[in-house]
């Protein structure tokens, strides 16, 4: 009896995953796929964007940056946002203007691998690195919109 349960089960089980890839094509063709060629923005506008997106995340992590964590929460916290911000940095390579577009490339790459270097202190829960990658982030923020905002919204730490 035991065996036969078991190879009833082997049967049903091998008969799903045939059923499965026997339908793998209708899934395919009902399926929309996008591609990275196929990224493309909701919001044209770069002020909302930057407004929705990215502002919201800097105001906490400003809050949290005021000092060192003192506890598990804190650290969480740090590192949500850290990560969210060095993230949310690869939505700024499909926004690159048609007039100095590599200038845009440089200061988000920059903005990314200091905001990783950020989420990576807050890891290791070392706030003094942490602080360091926060200031040198928020710079390439700052230059950024220095030359493609004219000065405009410039953060503090």
């Amino acid at each position: 009896m035991k065996f036969a349960s078991s190879l009833c089960a082997a049967f049903i089980a091998v008969a799903a995953i045939a059923f499965v890839y026997s339908r793998t094509s209708d899934v395919q063709a009902y399926s929309p796929v996008i591609t990275v060629d196929e990224a493309a923005p909701v919001e044209d506008s770069m002020h909302e964007f930057m407004e929705y997106v990215f502002q919201p995340t800097y105001l906490r992590l400003k809050a949290t940056m005021a000092a060192a964590p003192a506890d598990n929460k804190g650290w969480k916290a740090l590192k949500s946002d850290s990560l969210i911000l060095a993230e949310s940095c690869n939505l700024l390579f499909v926004r690159k203007p048609d007039a100095h577009g590599d200038d845009w490339t440089k200061h988000a790459t920059a903005a990314k691998t200091d905001g990783a270097a950020l989420y990576k202190a807050a890891k290791e829960k070392n706030f003094e690195a942490a602080t360091a990658a926060y200031k040198t982030m928020l710079n390439n923020c700052n230059a950024c919109h220095k030359q493609f905002e004219e000065g405009k919204h410039i953060l503090q730490p």
